[in-house]
């Protein structure tokens, strides 16, 4: 598998779990707590993995580019 193949699928699952705690923040209860930790931790946590996702995307799209020109192996 190419690496910039699995950097892909990487950056995917990241955005993907950061808009489900993003979600479960949102939607959680009154007793201010999501997943067993407070509504603010669990939007920061929300944040920085959907900024997680957006930089492996870009470090993705950068890989594409360099195997096309047969830069990297």
């Amino acid at each position: 598998m190419k690496p910039s193949k699995l950097m892909h699928v990487v950056s995917v699952i990241a955005g993907f779990v950061g808009v489900v705690v993003f979600a479960g923040a949102i939607l959680g209860g009154s007793d201010n707590l999501v997943f067993g930790i407070t509504k603010v931790d669990a939007l920061l946590c929300a944040g920085i993995l959907i900024l997680v996702a957006i930089w492996v995307q870009l470090a993705t799209i950068h890989h594409m580019m360099l195997e096309k020109r047969g830069e990297i192996v």
